[in-house]
Protein backbone atom coordinates (compact mmCIF):
# COMPACT_ATOMS: atom_id res chain seq x y z
CA UNK A 1 0.00 0.00 0.00
CA UNK A 2 2.77 2.47 0.94
CA UNK A 3 4.12 2.03 -2.47
CA UNK A 4 0.92 2.57 -4.54
CA UNK A 5 1.69 6.14 -6.40
CA UNK A 6 -2.19 6.78 -5.40
CA UNK A 7 -1.56 6.57 -1.95
CA UNK A 8 1.40 8.64 -1.75
CA UNK A 9 -0.54 11.53 -3.73
CA UNK A 10 -3.41 11.67 -1.58
CA UNK A 11 -1.34 11.35 1.45
CA UNK A 12 0.37 14.43 0.43
CA UNK A 13 -2.73 16.31 -0.74
CA UNK A 14 -4.12 15.39 2.84
CA UNK A 15 -0.91 16.99 4.30
CA UNK A 16 -1.38 19.97 2.47
CA UNK A 17 -5.16 20.05 3.41
CA UNK A 18 -3.61 20.04 6.84
CA UNK A 19 -1.66 22.88 6.36
CA UNK A 20 -4.80 24.60 5.15
CA UNK A 21 -6.84 23.70 8.21
CA UNK A 22 -3.80 25.05 9.84
CA UNK A 23 -4.01 28.64 8.38
CA UNK A 24 -7.65 28.51 8.63
CA UNK A 25 -7.25 28.56 12.50
CA UNK A 26 -5.18 30.88 12.70
CA UNK A 27 -6.83 33.34 10.66
CA UNK A 28 -10.01 32.70 12.57
CA UNK A 29 -8.11 33.45 16.56
CA UNK A 30 -6.37 35.86 15.20
CA UNK A 31 -10.42 37.91 14.09
CA UNK A 32 -12.22 37.06 17.32
CA UNK A 33 -8.79 36.16 20.17
CA UNK A 34 -10.49 39.43 21.73
CA UNK A 35 -13.75 38.04 22.18
CA UNK A 36 -12.70 34.34 23.00
CA UNK A 37 -10.90 35.17 26.30
CA UNK A 38 -8.44 32.60 28.23
CA UNK A 39 -10.68 29.50 27.01
CA UNK A 40 -10.45 30.17 23.73
CA UNK A 41 -6.63 30.75 23.87
CA UNK A 42 -6.44 27.23 25.36
CA UNK A 43 -8.95 25.67 22.85
CA UNK A 44 -6.56 27.47 20.19
CA UNK A 45 -3.49 26.10 21.42
CA UNK A 46 -5.10 22.54 21.37
CA UNK A 47 -6.93 22.69 18.48
CA UNK A 48 -3.55 23.79 16.46
CA UNK A 49 -1.19 21.29 18.09
CA UNK A 50 -3.58 18.85 16.85
CA UNK A 51 -3.61 19.74 13.55
CA UNK A 52 -0.19 20.16 13.57
CA UNK A 53 0.24 16.34 14.64
CA UNK A 54 -2.33 14.94 12.08
CA UNK A 55 -0.62 17.10 9.40
CA UNK A 56 2.79 15.44 10.53
CA UNK A 57 0.94 11.78 10.30
CA UNK A 58 0.15 12.76 7.21
CA UNK A 59 3.57 13.82 6.24
CA UNK A 60 5.01 10.89 7.44
CA UNK A 61 2.41 8.43 5.12
CA UNK A 62 2.52 10.64 2.53
CA UNK A 63 6.48 10.65 1.96
CA UNK A 64 8.76 8.80 4.95
CA UNK A 65 6.59 5.78 5.07
CA UNK A 66 6.54 5.32 1.01
CA UNK A 67 10.28 5.61 1.27
CA UNK A 68 10.35 3.03 4.09
CA UNK A 69 8.52 0.84 2.50
CA UNK A 70 11.06 0.72 -0.31
CA UNK A 71 14.77 0.41 1.73
CA UNK A 72 13.62 -1.43 4.91
CA UNK A 73 10.25 -3.03 4.30
CA UNK A 74 10.50 -4.80 7.68
CA UNK A 75 9.59 -1.85 9.55
CA UNK A 76 6.45 -2.91 8.59
CA UNK A 77 5.99 -6.27 9.63
CA UNK A 78 6.00 -5.38 12.86
CA UNK A 79 2.76 -7.01 14.42
CA UNK A 80 2.58 -4.73 17.60
CA UNK A 81 3.13 -0.90 17.32
CA UNK A 82 5.28 -0.20 20.45
CA UNK A 83 3.66 1.87 23.70
CA UNK A 84 5.40 5.10 22.43
CA UNK A 85 4.25 4.56 19.36
CA UNK A 86 0.52 3.91 20.54
CA UNK A 87 0.56 6.94 22.97
CA UNK A 88 1.74 9.31 20.31
CA UNK A 89 -0.97 8.20 18.09
CA UNK A 90 -3.97 8.48 20.52
CA UNK A 91 -2.40 12.22 21.64
CA UNK A 92 -2.13 13.14 18.22
CA UNK A 93 -5.82 12.10 17.38
CA UNK A 94 -7.21 12.77 20.35
CA UNK A 95 -5.66 16.52 20.31
CA UNK A 96 -7.21 17.26 17.16
CA UNK A 97 -10.51 15.98 18.35
CA UNK A 98 -10.51 17.63 21.55
CA UNK A 99 -8.94 20.67 20.38
CA UNK A 100 -11.23 21.36 17.33
CA UNK A 101 -14.15 20.58 19.39
CA UNK A 102 -13.43 22.73 22.45
CA UNK A 103 -12.56 25.38 19.70
CA UNK A 104 -16.45 25.28 18.26
CA UNK A 105 -17.30 25.31 22.24
CA UNK A 106 -15.33 28.58 22.24
CA UNK A 107 -17.02 29.63 19.44
CA UNK A 108 -20.31 29.18 20.53
CA UNK A 109 -19.65 30.84 23.79
CA UNK A 110 -18.31 34.36 21.83
CA UNK A 111 -21.02 34.15 19.77
CA UNK A 112 -18.96 34.79 16.86
CA UNK A 113 -20.50 32.57 14.60
CA UNK A 114 -23.98 31.34 13.95
CA UNK A 115 -25.17 28.84 16.57
CA UNK A 116 -25.59 25.85 14.10
CA UNK A 117 -21.87 26.34 12.49
CA UNK A 118 -20.44 26.47 15.90
CA UNK A 119 -21.96 23.39 16.97
CA UNK A 120 -21.10 22.08 13.50
CA UNK A 121 -17.56 22.90 14.37
CA UNK A 122 -17.84 20.84 17.67
CA UNK A 123 -19.24 17.90 15.83
CA UNK A 124 -16.72 17.99 13.13
CA UNK A 125 -14.07 18.13 15.55
CA UNK A 126 -15.39 15.19 17.51
CA UNK A 127 -15.26 13.42 14.06
CA UNK A 128 -11.66 14.03 12.94
CA UNK A 129 -10.56 11.58 15.97
CA UNK A 130 -10.21 9.58 12.78
CA UNK A 131 -9.15 12.35 10.35
CA UNK A 132 -6.40 10.67 9.41
CA UNK A 133 -8.61 8.33 7.29
CA UNK A 134 -10.87 9.28 4.63
CA UNK A 135 -13.24 10.74 4.66
CA UNK A 136 -13.49 11.33 8.64
CA UNK A 137 -11.38 14.91 7.98
CA UNK A 138 -13.73 16.19 5.16
CA UNK A 139 -16.45 17.67 7.52
CA UNK A 140 -14.40 19.79 9.32
CA UNK A 141 -13.15 20.79 6.04
CA UNK A 142 -16.56 21.68 5.08
CA UNK A 143 -17.32 23.37 8.33
CA UNK A 144 -14.22 25.67 8.33
CA UNK A 145 -14.43 26.48 4.56
CA UNK A 146 -18.27 27.18 5.24
CA UNK A 147 -17.20 29.91 7.70
CA UNK A 148 -14.68 30.95 5.65
CA UNK A 149 -17.53 32.11 3.18
CA UNK A 150 -20.05 33.46 5.76
CA UNK A 151 -17.77 35.80 7.02
CA UNK A 152 -16.58 36.95 3.51
CA UNK A 153 -20.21 37.55 2.85
CA UNK A 154 -20.50 39.29 6.36
CA UNK A 155 -17.71 41.25 5.37
CA UNK A 156 -19.26 42.17 1.84
CA UNK A 157 -22.56 43.33 3.84
CA UNK A 158 -20.84 45.25 6.03
CA UNK A 159 -18.58 46.68 4.06
CA UNK A 160 -21.45 47.96 1.48
CA UNK A 161 -23.42 48.84 4.44
CA UNK A 162 -20.54 51.22 5.49
CA UNK A 163 -20.80 52.90 2.22
CA UNK A 164 -24.11 53.22 2.47
CA UNK A 165 -23.90 55.07 5.36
Amino acid sequence: MMADPLFRVANGAYFVAFIGLAIALVALHERFAPRFGRYGLIAFLVAFAGTMTQGGNMWFDGFAAPWLAEVAPQVFSTLRPTPIQELGALLSYGLMAVGWALYGLATLRARVFPMLAALGMVVAGLVAFRSSFPPYGVPLGLVVAALGAWLIRSDRAESAAAALR
